[in-house]
C-alpha cells in the first residue's frame, strides 16, 4: 500500500500574499500544529535540530503535510521552523512530557542491549515488550511512534503491533496488525507497509464479538512468537503494542488479555491514575512486568465520536487512493460464482432441540457463516483472505481489501474497487460491519 511522498522544492508561487512565516523554538519546546481542513501545509527546518514524533526533520527541505493532519515539532536544543500555508491552529508549548518519554526509551535501549548480549536460546534474550494503554485520545499512537522511531534510529528493528481496531495505524480500521519498523517513521507517510501481518476483525468496536477479538489477538501473538523464535535480532529489539481507548468493562478485560497473550514486560499507562492503580494491583504477582504511569501531552486533541468516524473514513479512503490522492484503484467486475463470502461469528451452535432442557443456544464467536451475495453487501469493505479453505479463515491473515460498489442481481455480477488491477489473490472474502461511503 503506497502513500503520498514528501514534496521538495521552493514554495509554490501564488497570486495572493505569501503565507510563509517563521517560528523560533527554544530548547525542549514544541510547535503544535493542526493543518487546515482543505489545503496542505508546507514546513521546513531552517536552523537547529527538530523532530516530529521521534523522526528528525531534514534541514532546508520543504515537507508537505496533507489537510487535517495534527503533529508537533519538538526540539531538544532549539530550532527555527518556516511554515507556508494556513493552519487550523498552531502554537508553541514549553511544557511537554518528552523528557519522561525519552527516559523510557533509554531504559528500553538498555534492555535491548542486554537481551542482544545473551545467547539467543536463553529466555532473557527477549527484548522489551512494551504495551501502551490509556483512554481514547491520550496520545497512545504518538508515543508508540516515538518509541519505535527512536529504537529504529539506534539500528534496531522493533515490531509494531496495533490492536486498535477503532482507528488503525498500520492498515484500515477493523483490523489488528503487526509490522517490523526498520527506519524512523516518516512524519507524513506514517507506518511503512512492506510486510504487514493483518488479521481482519471486521468491526470498529470489540463489543460486537469480544471472543473473536481475543481469538485473533492470540493468532497474531502466536505468529509473531514463531517469527521471533527464528530471528534473534527481532527478539532482542522487542515490540511496541498500541491498544484501544476502551479501558472499562469488556475493554479492560481485553487489555488484560492482551498483556498476558503478548507476555508484555512493560505497561505504559498514559494519563490515567485509576487505570494505572488497577493494573499495578492486578499485575503485582508478576515481578517481570513493570507498570509505569506517564503524563499525556498537552497537545493531544480530544475528538468527538463524529470526528473519529470521519478519521476512519479517511483511513479507508487513503488505503484505496493514497494520502495525497496519488493512487489509482481499479474497478473490477466478477461473477457471483467466482467469489465466496463468509461472516465470522453469530448464529447459534446447536438448535434448541439438541440442548439440555432449559439451556439457551449460545452464539459461537468463531463460527463461519456463508453469506449470500446480495445488495446488503453494497458499500461494505471486505477482506481478501489468504486462506485456501474456509476452515483456515480464522488462522489466516489477509492480503488486502476490496470495496463493493455495485451488485447486479439479474446478471449475477459484483463490481468492486481494489487497490490494483488483476485477479484477487484469493476467492475467499470476509465481511463484517465495516462500511464506507465514497465521497
Amino acid at each position: 500500500m503506497a502513500y503520498g511522498g514528501t514534496a521538495v522544492g521552493p514554495p509554490a508561487a501564488t497570486g495572493g500574499p505569501s503565507t510563509a512565516r517563521q517560528v523560533k523554538l527554544d530548547k525542549e519546546c514544541e510547535l503544535r500544529v493542526e493543518v487546515g481542513p482543505d489545503t496542505p501545509l508546507r514546513l521546513r527546518l531552517l536552523t537547529g535540530n527538530a523532530e516530529i514524533f521521534g523522526t528528525e526533520i531534514p534541514p532546508e527541505i520543504w515537507v508537505t503535510f496533507p489537510p487535517r493532519l495534527k503533529f508537533a515539532v519538538f526540539t531538544w536544543y532549539g530550532a527555527t521552523i518556516e511554515m507556508d500555508g494556513t493552519t487550523e491552529t498552531d502554537y508553541t508549548a514549553d511544557e511537554t512530557p518528552m523528557i519522561s518519554y525519552v527516559n523510557v526509551h533509554a531504559v528500553l535501549e538498555g534492555r535491548r542491549n542486554r537481551a542482544k548480549a545473551l545467547p539467543s536460546d536463553s529466555d532473557s534474550s527477549q527484548g522489551p515488550r512494551v504495551i501502551v494503554v490509556g483512554p481514547t485520545d491520550s496520545g497512545k499512537s504518538t508515543l508508540s511512534r516515538m518509541l519505535l522511531s527512536w529504537a529504529a534510529k539506534q539500528g534496531w528493528k522493533p515490531t509494531f503491533v496495533d490492536l486498535d481496531i477503532g482507528q488503525g495505524s498500520i492498515t484500515i480500521p477493523g483490523c489488528i496488525a503487526a509490522t517490523p519498523i526498520e527506519m524512523p517513521i516518516d512524519s507524513v507517510e506514517g507506518i511503512p507497509l512492506e510486510m504487514p501481518l493483518v488479521y481482519f476483525y471486521g468491526h470498529t468496536t470489540p463489543s460486537v464479538n469480544a471472543d473473536l477479538y481475543k481469538v485473533l489477538v492470540k493468532e497474531l501473538a502466536q505468529t509473531l512468537e514463531r517469527q521471533f523464535a527464528g530471528n534473534a535480532e527481532s527478539r532482542a529489539a522487542g515490540m511496541v503494542i498500541n491498544t484501544m481507548g476502551w479501558i472499562e468493562g469488556v475493554g479492560y478485560e481485553l487489555l488484560l488479555n492482551a498483556i498476558e497473550t503478548f507476555n508484555a514486560t512493560v505497561v505504559l499507562v498514559l494519563g490515567q491514575e485509576k487505570l494505572c492503580s488497577m493494573l499495578k494491583d492486578v499485575l503485582r504477582n508478576k515481578p517481570n512486568v513493570d507498570v509505569v504511569k506517564l503524563q499525556k501531552s498537552g497537545g493531544v486533541v480530544s475528538r468527538s465520536a463524529k470526528a473519529r468516524q470521519k478519521a476512519r473514513s479517511y483511513r479507508i479512503r487513503e488505503y484505496f487512493y493514497g494520502l495525497a490522492n496519488d493512487l489509482s484503484p481499479h474497478s473490477n467486475v466478477a461473477n457471483f460464482s467466482d467469489l465466496t463470502v463468509y461472516r465470522i461469528g453469530g448464529g447459534p451452535q446447536a438448535p434448541r432441540s439438541a440442548l439440555p432442557i432449559g439451556a439457551e443456544p449460545a452464539a459461537d464467536p468463531s463460527r463461519l457463516v456463508p453469506v449470500n451475495i446480495n445488495r446488503d453487501l453494497l458499500h461494505l469493505v471486505l477482506a481478501v483472505s489468504f486462506a485456501k479453505e474456509p476452515e483456515q479463515i480464522i488462522s489466516s491473515n489477509v492480503a488486502g481489501f476490496i470495496y463493493i460498489t455495485d451488485i447486479d442481481i439479474q446478471r449475477k455480477k459484483i463490481t468492486y474497487l481494489a487497490p490494483s488491477a488483476g485477479e484477487l489473490p484469493s476467492k475467499i472474502l470476509i465481511v463484517g460491519t465495516l462500511t464506507w461511503l465514497e465521497s
